[in-house]
């Protein structure tokens, strides 16, 4: 490897069985795509098979051994989770489908109408700026949005004229999916708790990549999923503060989320529970139970400085590539590993693809954030995205390819 890693990446990549396959006959696989989704360690499908070959049953519902012990194992991650990010309770975790549900949820449940604006970023996810537009049109309220500066960050100049006294919510990204930008929480929570708003953060790639404190942050709920963090898909993650989900309303209706049900009426469970109907995503929770603890054991500042160094060494070698133009910061302070560009006039779509001859696994399109494509004149771009398994050969190897791209076109 290129560089003195802050982790042993050639033990951590032989959890990871995926990373030794070949995409074609001698072709192995170099995997850049980790903010769409991670991989996952044998540890976290080991759980989840164990789950299923040993403690099959539905949770909270039973008195039998498989049933009470399928309970231990969901709440117990719940537990985990809680104390990766530092929640005060496990009853402030919430488990939801993905980052996308649980936004959808808040979208439904804080309390916003006619004559009130909410707030999002032009860099945000479509997750986190398709609830809240169909929130507008539900409610009367208006959508209103903290435009970007021409290097990738947040223009912290609209602050005063985007959020005001009519702000009821502010919902923006932590680190962006497209941009890498890690955005600056306690500016946007100071201005927005100024006027008395909600303030919530999608954290699906800050999770991951960098650890959270969400006593710390400050803010009113917080969105992340499993599948980005070493676990599997199917099941993300709300947190807030207990006094929150008191006070909010249920979102989904059925079993598991009620207290007492009547022809007449029904009564809430208490939290997190008013939020979970339904059979949840118990085999999925024992993987992001095992994720977590993989996480753990690494420890998340030692994931947060080899993403950084190995980002400084990407975009060192990408800002060489003749032609190559970085959509979003180009150097580490306040960014993560997710490095979005543009090589020339070829499209992105065809760099992918000859990528991929060369079994080097990245991102074409717009990534789920095509109002920031849109500010930066860029139909899609390529994104090449790392995690604590990618080495600098991974990088070395993107570039190589990048420079056959450049060959084959006769850039």
């Amino acid at each position: 490897m290129g560089l003195c890693m802050t982790l042993d990446v050639a033990r951590i990549r032989k959890d990871f069985p995926i990373l030794d396959r070949e995409v074609r006959p001698s072709v192995p696989l170099v995997y850049l795509d980790s903010a769409a989704t991670s991989q996952k360690p044998a540890q976290v499908l080991d759980a989840m098979r164990d789950y299923y070959e040993r403690h099959n049953a539905n949770v909270h519902r039973g008195i039998h051994t498989l049933a009470e012990e399928a309970t231990a194992i969901y709440e117990g991650t719940r537990a985990k989770v809680a104390t990766f990010v530092n929640a005060a309770s496990p009853s402030e975790v919430v488990f939801t489908k993905n980052s996308t549900e649980a936004l959808n949820l808040l979208a439904h449940v804080l309390p916003f109408g006619p004559g009130d604006e909410v707030v999002v970023t032009e860099m945000e996810h479509h997750s986190n700026l398709v609830p809240w537009q169909l929130a507008c049109q539900r409610t009367g309220a208006t959508l209103k949005w903290i435009g970007l500066t021409d290097d990738g960050r947040l223009d912290l100049d609209d602050l005063d004229r985007v959020i005001t006294d009519r702000t009821r919510v502010v919902s923006f990204v932590h680190q962006s999916n497209l941009l890498g930008t890690v955005n600056p929480v306690d500016v946007v929570v100071a201005k927005a708790r100024s006027v008395g708003a909600y303030v919530v953060l999608d954290a699906s790639q800050s999770v991951p990549h960098m650890g959270i404190d969400v006593q710390a942050l400050g803010v009113d709920a917080v969105a992340f999923t499993g599948h980005k963090m070493l676990g599997p898909t199917g099941i993300g993650v709300l947190w807030a503060p207990l006094a929150r989900l008191e006070e909010w309303p249920p979102f989904l209706g059925g079993g598991e989320m009620i207290d007492e049900v009547t022809m007449a009426g029904s009564t809430w469970a208490v939290p997190p529970h008013k939020y979970e109907a339904g059979t949840p995503p118990i085999a999925e929770a024992a993987g992001l139970g095992a994720a977590v603890d993989y996480l753990t054991d690494v420890g998340m500042d030692a994931v947060r400085a080899h993403e950084h160094e190995l980002t400084a060494y990407a975009l060192e070698q990408l800002q060489a590539v003749e032609g190559l133009r970085i959509i979003g910061p180009t150097t580490t302070e306040m960014r993560g590993g997710a490095i979005s560009f543009a090589l020339g006039t070829v499209h992105p779509h065809d760099v992918g693809q000859l990528l991929d001859e060369r079994g080097v696994a990245v991102r074409v399109g717009h990534h789920c954030a095509r109002p920031a494509c849109l500010r930066y004149g860029v139909p899609a771009t390529t994104r090449a995205s790392v995690h604590l398994y990618t080495s600098t050969d991974d990088i070395d190897a993107l570039v190589e390819g990048l420079r056959a791209v450049k060959a084959f076109f006769g850039a």
